[in-house]
This record gives structure tokens, sequence and C-alpha cells, in this order.
């Protein structure tokens, strides 16, 4: 059995860090996923992809994984980077974006 660490994403409607802080265990998938035959529903016997543990940082996450003997692997969140920008910028003269009125 093995199980993924990481860092969940921020919401798309969110515009601070709020509940980015916390680390996530999902355990990876064990039996394939199959179609219903009368609904053609996906579903799946494994109930183990239901489980989402949360943790308040990456050691504790880790310590979990171990004591438990459960294999698991690290992904590291994705900073994206932050170009300084001023809203003036945008009526600047000689600007080189086309901008249409």
């Amino acid at each position: 059995m093995s199980a993924r660490i990481f860092q969940p994403a921020r919401n798309a409607m969110q515009s601070g860090k709020g509940k980015s802080h916390t680390w996530v265990l999902q355990f990876d998938q064990e039996k394939p996923r199959t179609k219903e035959p009368l609904m053609g529903w996906t579903s799946s016997s494994d109930m183990k992809q239901q489980i989402k543990l949360r943790f308040k940082s990456k050691e504790d996450a880790i310590a979990y994984a171990t004591r438990e003997g459960l294999a698991y692997r690290v992904a590291e969140q994705h900073t994206p980077r932050r170009s300084k920008k001023a809203y003036a910028d945008n009526f600047k003269f000689g600007r080189t974006a086309n901008w249409t009125h």
C-alpha cells in the first residue's frame, strides 16, 4: 500500500493563503475502477481512495506513514513566481500590448 503526501493547492476562488498550510496524506489506487453495466457509473471497491488524512506539517505526515509502515512519496508544492506590477503601468505611454478602446 502506498500513499502520496502533498500540500493541496488553494481554491481558485481564494486570493489569500488560507487553509494552504496543511499537508494531506492520500492513499493510491490499489484496484482499478470499473464501469457499472446498468447505469454506466464508474465505481471502485477500494475504500481507501476516499480517505484523506490532514496534518499540520510535512514531518508529521512522514512520521505517520513510517509508523504505519506505508510506502510514501512526497510531492513538493510548486510556488509560482510573482512579478511586481503597478496599476499605473496599465496607462503608461508606449505600452507594448495592443490595448484598444
